[in-house]
């Protein structure tokens, strides 16, 4: 696997923490590949690939269609969606992308992109699409819920305490990092099940491993851009890419996948110094499936899978 700075192992006890890529030459969008794996052991679920390779609940699931997410079965394949197209806009700082359950983090000497599953806001709470800074970096957080919070956990015969301290009950986990958007954090948990999923009252979470390496890599002032996209377009060797997620729920109603693809590309072709003739046949396969993976869509390689040469 070139230019992934990771060395996976077959054994799903192995956390990697940040997923490490090149940044690639300028026009060009595609960092990392997919990998397989085989089910060890008919115990595993879904989840213990997920965590195990930097990837979420959600994102590992799309990838394989029909699977059963908590039985998928000894020495059943698994495809590992480790493949990205970087989110669109400038690549300084800290992109979360809440449609993908990813976060990005391009490091300051412009070379490499960490990048990290995390959890998201629950319908009713969403995580707000806004663009802050990084204000400071928390050890053993204390967690002081707000009075909507409490209210809400009250609601479901839920007593919470005004002030949880660090420990094995903090929701926190050991480390957060501070929003200067007022009460929102990017922290660990404890409950690690959550990655890729939305389970919180609107903050970040991330797997605790995850987490630690984040805050020791961040510097105060680092900027972040919460985004909502769905669909990503991006370029490798002159070919065009799209990689299409499903929407959140509370967008479905309204979100026409096909519409949005055949917009993203429209859009990519017309910004392009060299347009492609676009496949479209492959293009509304990309909608349809909504696997999350990179998928060609030039005329002149349509349907294959973007891979390193």
């Amino acid at each position: 696997m070139r230019k992934l700075f990771l060395l996976f192992t077959l054994s799903c006890s192995l956390h990697v923490n940040a997923l490490t890529f090149e940044m690639p030459p300028p026009g060009e969008d595609i960092v990392g590949e997919l990998m397989t794996v085989r089910v060890a052991d008919y115990k595993d679920t879904i989840n213990t690939y997920a965590e195990a390779y930097g990837l979420g609940f959600r994102q590992i699931l799309a990838a394989n269609p029909g699977v059963n997410p908590w039985v998928p079965g000894e020495g059943r394949e698994l495809v590992l969606p480790l493949q990205f197209i970087l989110p669109p806009g400038e690549r300084t700082g800290i992109v979360i992308n809440l449609a993908e359950f990813r976060l990005y983090h391009f490091q300051p000497d412009g070379r490499t992109v960490d990048t990290y599953p995390i959890g998201i806001g629950r319908e009713g709470w969403e995580t707000p699409l806004v663009s802050a800074k990084v204000t400071g970096v928390i050890k053993d957080p204390t967690w002081v819920p707000t009075a909507s919070i409490r209210a809400d956990w009250a609601a479901n015969g839920r007593r919470l305490p005004a002030v949880v301290p660090p420990g094995p009950d903090n929701p926190m986990g050991k480390w957060a990092v501070q929003l200067s958007a007022r009460s929102y954090y990017i922290h660990g948990t404890n409950k690690e099940l959550g990655i890729g999923m939305r389970v919180s009252a609107g903050c970040i979470r991330m797997y605790n491993p995850d987490v630690e390496q984040f805050a020791k890599r961040v510097g105060k002032g680092t900027p972040i851009r919460i985004i909502n996209t769905p669909v990503k377009v991006g370029w490798k060797g002159g070919q065009m890419y799209v990689e299409v997620h499903e929407a959140l729920e509370e967008q479905r109603t309204h979100h026409v996948p096909e519409a949005a693809v055949a917009d993203a590309i429209h859009l990519a072709n017309r910004l392009a110094r060299a347009p492609v003739e676009v496949d479209w046949i492959d293009a509304k396969a990309a909608a349809v499936d909504q696997s999350g993976i990179p998928l060609r869509v030039s005329a002149s390689g349509a349907g294959s899978i973007a891979r390193s040469d």
